[in-house]
C-alpha cells in the first residue's frame, strides 16, 4: 500500500506537498532546521492533521482508517520520544504488540525477542529504562517500533543518539526491513548517511519541495549549496561517499 500526501499544507510549516512513498524503499527526508521534515513525518503517521490537502494510505484517506488498522500498519519513532513509566526494556518493547492484542502469546513473544535481538539489547532485557544510557534508551524505543512489525517504519532522526557501531547496525536493519517489502521513511540530518544508504531522498526547504529523487541527484553539490547555503562537494566512491563543505 502506498503512502501519499496530496497538496499537503500545515500552517506555515509545509506548503503544497504532493508525494508518493513506496513499499520496499528507504526514503530519507533531508533539509535545514525548520524545513518541515518532522512535520511531514508526523503527518504521514496520522498525528498532525493537515490544514489543506490530505494523506492517503492505500488510496484511502488516512482519517477513514480504523485506529487499530493504522496502528498495525504504521510504526512511528518521534525525534524526542518520552517514556511515561519506568518499565523494563522487555515490557517497553512489548508495548509495540498492543495493536496485535488478539494475536497469540507465542507470536507476540517471538516478535519482542526478535526486536530486542535486532537492537542488541539482550543484555538489557530486564533493566529499567531509567538505568539506560541515552543511546540504549533510543535502541529500546526503536525495538518497540520493530516489535509492531508494521508495513511502514517512520523514524525522526533515529541515529542521533547512537554510537557509530549501533548507528551502522540500525541502518542495516532499515535496509533489511525494506528488503522484506516494508516502507522505511527517515528524517536524517546526516547527508552522507542519506547519500550512501537511501534509495530516494526528499529535500525540503522552508516547507517546500527543493529536490526529490535518487541520492546522487537530490543531494548533488548544487542542491546542497542552494538549500543549505554552503559550498559542498562529494568525495569517495558510491556507497562510501563523504561530504566536504566550506
Amino acid at each position: 500500500m502506498s503512502l501519499q500526501t496530496l497538496d499537503l499544507g500545515v500552517d506555515a510549516r509545509i506548503a503544497g506537498l504532493t508525494l508518493t512513498f513506496h513499499l520496499g524503499e528507504v526514503t530519507a527526508i533531508c533539509g535545514p532546521n525548520g524545513a518541515g521534515k518532522s512535520t511531514l513525518l508526523s503527518c504521514l503517521a496520522g498525528l498532525v492533521p493537515p490544514d489543506t490537502g490530505h494523506i492517503a494510505f492505500g488510496g484511502k484517506p488516512m482519517e477513514s482508517l480504523r485506529h487499530d488498522v493504522r496502528a498495525r500498519a504504521i510504526g512511528y519513532l518521534p525525534q524526542s520520544p518520552e517514556v511515561a513509566w519506568d518499565l523494563s526494556v522487555e515490557v517497553l518493547v512489548a508495548l509495540g504488540r498492543l495493536p496485535w492484542r488478539n494475536a497469540g502469546r507465542g507470536e507476540a513473544q517471538a516478535a519482542v525477542d526478535e526486536a530486542i535481538a535486532a537492537m542488541d539489547l539482550d543484555a538489557f532485557r530486564h533493566r529499567r529504562v531509567s538505568q539506560l544510557s541515552g543511546g540504549e534508551r533510543a535502541r529500546a524505543l526503536m525495538a518497540r517500533v520493530l516489535a509492531t512489525e508494521p508495513s511502514w517504519l517512520l523514524a525522526d532522526e533515529p541515529l542521533a543518539s547512537l554510537d557509530l557501531a549501533h548507528a551502522a547496525s540500525l541502518v542495516r536493519r532499515f535496509r533489511e526491513q525494506s528488503d522484506l517489502g516494508r516502507g522505511v521513511v527517515l528524517v536524517l540530518h546526516d547527508l552522507a548517511m542519506a547519500m550512501n544508504h537511501a534509495d530516494r531522498v526528499i529535500v525540503l526547504d522552508k516547507g517546500s519541495l527543493a529536490a526529490d529523487g535518487a541520492p546522487e541527484f537530490a543531494l548533488g553539490s548544487e542542491v546542497v549549496e542552494r538549500v543549505w547555503g554552503c559550498p559542498a562537494r562529494w568525495v569517495g566512491e558510491p556507497g562510501a561517499r563523504a561530504l566536504s563543505v566550506g
